[in-house]
């Protein structure tokens, strides 16, 4: 079966998930997920890339960025992943893959999608189980965006900054959201526009990607989003 190419485009937010190889844990202390934090930056300021939002989980990462090159988004992930093995195999005298061959990835529509995307993201120590509260989970962005500035270079996106006029605001204003949760079928949107990478997006979103690529992508199943995406 013929690999889906993946799709990047300047400027546009990307969704990215990448897990350990047959969904094996990549964390096991405190220090794995400091380390892997610190290489996340350091690759994004590299290759010029925007991080907006991120969680690590035991076994996968999700992150939301935006790339500023074609090839930023993947040098950044390639060398993440490679310079995050590398350590791994080290300290555990290990060998062998860490992770999946190839991540996963979908670029998000910014007028409807954006900040669902950064729900989508922050919650999953929630829908996993291991928190009940995503402000409870140290390894997220979500106290970065509701409660208080974390040390992590976060790049806040503009639908972001759009919640209020003031840091307390927003704040506020994205506690709230996230309170609300998301609903099972926008979970499902998100899961199944990554791993078929998929534009997360309106029928126009998807049209005008279409339009940047010059050629014809989905799945025959583009339809009007669910409201309140």
């Amino acid at each position: 079966m013929p690999r889906i190419p993946r799709i990047a485009v300047p400027g546009v937010a990307l969704h990215v998930i990448q897990r350990g190889n047959n969904r094996q844990a990549v964390f096991f202390q405190d220090s794995n997920y400091v380390h892997y934090l610190k290489l996340l930056f350091e690759s994004a300021e590299q290759y010029d890339v925007s991080v907006h939002a991120f969680v690590c989980m035991t076994n996968h990462v999700h992150i939301l960025l935006t790339p500023w090159n074609e090839s930023s988004a993947s040098r950044m992930i390639q060398r993440l992943g490679a310079g995050y093995a590398a350590g791994m195999n080290s300290v555990y005298q290990r060998t062998g893959s860490l992770w999946e061959g190839r991540f996963k990835s979908s670029l998000v529509d910014s007028q409807r999608y954006l900040l669902a995307c950064y729900r989508y993201i922050e919650l999953n120590p929630v829908r996993a189980g291991i928190v009940e509260h995503p402000s409870e989970y140290r390894w997220s962005s979500y106290r970065h965006h509701a409660v208080e500035l974390s040390e992590y270079p976060i790049c806040p996106h503009s639908e972001w900054l759009a919640l209020g006029s003031s840091v307390e605001e927003r704040r506020k204003r994205y506690a709230k959201l996230v309170a609300d949760g998301l609903k099972d079928d926008e979970v499902k949107v998100f899961r199944r526009c990554a791993r078929k990478g998929l534009p997360t997006g309106s029928k126009q979103f998807t049209a005008e990607i279409e339009e940047a690529l010059a050629r014809r992508i989905g799945d025959g199943r583009r339809g009007r989003p669910k409201k309140g995406l």
